[in-house]
């Protein structure tokens, strides 16, 4: 069984699409949902829905948010303390990775039926790459064995006539960068801002401030050279 962990973003829907080009063997797609995906995500991921050529399972460990600030261990956020130093993440364990695999096992994968689990890592990320610790799972990469990066992929959705997706990541994902906390809508701001607000003794800004008070302008904005790549790390939707 050939199962594409789906963030919606990018990369994955690249590869679910490349399937229903013809371009990919996969048997099903797996999101697993934290609750706190941005609106254009769940936006996006309807789409997908609506135009795939395999099943797309919809998977959930629950509300993020609503856990975090319930100070439930397992949902930790990758936060920062007020010296900038981030803790340690839990989140895409147990709230992306543990509902994919239950997924999985509830498909029939296990010891006796081995998974290819299809993972929307593209060439530029060839970092991120990982074996699996399930020993009847084993991560496929298709992009990077197509040598494919991220803006390779945003073409070839161009060249097929596709929407281009939204980037993947939790309203509240520490890992976004001052463009992407920029970027909010009105709404998905006052979220973060609030989410932020409530879990003081730690921040989601990496300045390790309140968001609501951290100069956001880009740095060149503030008259200094742009020593940061602006890059979301993409640790969890790809």
């Amino acid at each position: 069984m050939r199962v594409l962990s789906l963030g919606a973003g990018v990369q994955s829907s690249t590869l679910l699409l490349m399937a229903r080009e013809g371009q990919l063997d996969l048997d099903v797609a797996v999101f697993a949902d934290t609750q706190w995906e941005p609106a254009a995500v769940y936006a996006h991921l309807d789409w997908l829905e609506s135009v795939s050529t395999v099943p797309i399972y919809r998977v959930t460990a629950g509300n993020l948010r609503s856990d975090a600030l319930a100070n439930r261990t397992q949902s930790w956020m990758p936060v920062y303390d007020d010296a900038g130093n981030q803790l340690k993440r839990q989140c895409t364990r147990n709230y992306k990775i543990r509902p994919i695999r239950q997924q999985i096992r509830a498909l029939g994968g296990g010891p006796r039926h081995p998974v290819d689990q299809i993972i929307g890592i593209s060439l530029d990320e060839w970092q991120r790459v990982r074996t699996s610790d399930v020993a009847y799972i084993r991560h496929v990469y298709p992009l990077i064995e197509r040598r494919m990066t991220r803006t390779d992929c945003l073409a070839w959705i161009g060249q097929h006539g596709y929407p281009r997706p939204p980037r993947s990541h939790c309203i509240g994902c520490p890992f976004r960068t001052d463009r992407e906390w920029r970027a909010l809508d009105g709404e998905q701001w006052a979220d973060a801002v609030d989410f932020d607000t409530r879990i003081r003794e730690v921040f989601l800004h990496r300045s390790g401030q309140p968001l609501i008070t951290v100069d956001l302008r880009s740095q060149q904005d503030r008259g200094q050279l742009e020593m940061f790549d602006e890059e979301c790390e993409g640790v969890c939707g790809v």
